[in-house]
């Protein structure tokens, strides 16, 4: 059996990616320093801190959102939810509004996410997602499926129970979606870094989140997400403008922050085409406005 504690293999940028690939492939994730610079960080933090200060909040939107299965089922049943996937929209902590629908929290302090096509929409981020460091990678024909900005409030930003990417982002054949988690803040144990079962990319999926065929819900699950063993959960601390690719597969989790820090992120998952089946059933589809956009631009 694993330690519950190992060393975590980080690998620098500048190492030629076959490298990370293994790793991956080993333990379906790895962490690597040097992403971005601090000051890329701040920018993409700067940013986004103006786009929630513009935020319109509508009233059917202030909605809490979690992989916890009845809170992922009552966001998909919302139409918000659903038709996000080529826009920029805002996903809120539980507790941060009243009963009358006002903040009880700094608007800025309220938000779990902002997704989920920032890497469309956002020329700063856009030019993120396709960055010379991201091209390395070496994939053959990938495209850019969603992306999202995590806040992890400090003291209220909600655990993110056990799940893997799969389960929502389905391909057939398996293994063909990976994500990148990139830390605009130091990421580490006690304002809720990604913790990961290593090894369990390689025993499939469980559960899946599917579209309904017609009415309410508009999204359900089939299969139920297996029990976990916390002890087998690795932590996977990152610092600052590093990054952790995440496989498809890989079970993963974070605990809720509990410290004064905030752990902000930016994510977007990526899926290679060549020989790839998307799910018609993926709550996320491509639409006429955004096809999924090809990572390699000319």
């Amino acid at each position: 059996m694993r330690p519950k504690y190992r060393c975590i293999l980080i690998i620098s940028i500048e190492i030629p990616m076959t490298n990370c690939f293994e790793s991956l492939y080993l333990d379906g994730y790895v962490v690597l320093d040097g992403l971005l610079t601090a000051e890329e960080c701040d920018q993409l933090r700067c940013r986004m801190a103006d786009i929630v200060d513009g935020m319109d909040v509508p009233e059917h939107c202030r909605i809490t959102f979690s992989t916890d299965n009845d809170q992922l089922k009552d966001q998909g049943n919302a139409d918000y939810f659903l038709t996000s996937g080529d826009k920029i929209r805002f996903f809120f902590e539980k507790g941060v509004f009243d009963d009358k629908g006002e903040f009880t929290v700094p608007r800025e302090r309220s938000l779990n996410k902002v997704g989920h096509a920032l890497h469309a929409h956002e020329p700063l981020y856009k030019k993120m997602t396709h960055s010379p460091q991201v091209q390395k990678l070496g994939l053959q024909s990938p495209v850019i499926l969603q992306s999202m900005y995590i806040f992890k409030q400090p003291g209220i930003g909600g655990e993110v129970t056990p799940h893997q990417d799969a389960t929502f982002l389905h391909t057939t054949p398996l293994g063909r979606v990976m994500g990148l988690w990139v830390a605009l803040e130091d990421a580490t144990e006690d304002n809720g870094c990604l913790w990961f079962i290593p090894g369990t990319h390689n025993s499939g999926i469980s559960r899946r989140m599917v579209r309904t065929q017609e009415g309410y819900p508009l999204t359900n699950f089939v299969g139920q997400e297996q029990a976990y063993d916390d002890d087998k959960f690795v932590p996977a601390p990152v610092k600052k403008g590093g990054v952790v690719l995440i496989h498809g597969q890989v079970v993963h989790r974070s605990a809720p922050n509990t410290s004064d820090n905030s752990r902000h992120v930016y994510t977007f998952h990526l899926m290679e085409t060549e020989e790839t089946r998307w799910s018609p059933e993926n709550w996320l589809q491509p639409t006429e406005e955004l096809p999924f956009p090809a990572l390699y631009t000319t």
